[in-house]
């Protein structure tokens, strides 16, 4: 494969690095204390999900979701923490990407009525699957670097 600048595995990794930018990002601008405290962001997707065209929506968030807010905020925020540094760094890469893979997927089927959230989410859903497998994690990672997932 010929490539400009980098190889194709640099790219690919570039693509994986820059993946882990866009959950970082999605981490940092959460308002964090009004997902803890005032519980804003399991509200929000509440009304989302009650209010959605597929009743299994409704129902999936009314047995997983609504009887655990608190806790479920807490994996909502931290998985987009874990995510992003573990793409960022290469870490347990494969299982990064498997994890924002499905979470994109609920994302977008959660707001399957918001054109740009589902812009964003099939486009990080994308990106996960080529870097998945394509194999990401082989150059620039702290799991090529310990000899992970070879």
């Amino acid at each position: 494969m010929q490539t400009v600048w980098l190889s194709g595995a640099e790219w690919l990794a570039v693509l994986r690095i820059g993946l882990g930018l866009w959950w970082l990002e999605s981490w940092r601008h959460k308002d964090r204390r009004g997902w803890f405290e005032r519980g804003t962001g399991i509200a929000w997707a509440a009304d989302v999900a009650n209010k959605h065209r597929w009743t299994f929506v409704k129902g999936g968030f009314q047995l997983v979701v609504a009887p655990r807010p608190k806790m479920m905020a807490y994996i909502v925020v931290y998985a987009e923490l874990a995510l992003g540094l573990g793409l960022v760094f290469g870490f347990l890469t494969p299982v990064a990407l498997v994890g924002g893979l499905l979470l994109n997927v609920l994302y977008l089927v959660l707001m399957i009525h918001d054109w740009a959230e589902q812009g964003q989410n099939a486009m990080m859903a994308l990106i996960s699957l080529v870097a998945l497998l394509a194999m990401s994690w082989q150059t620039w990672s702290l799991d090529a670097a310990i000899g992970l997932f070879l």
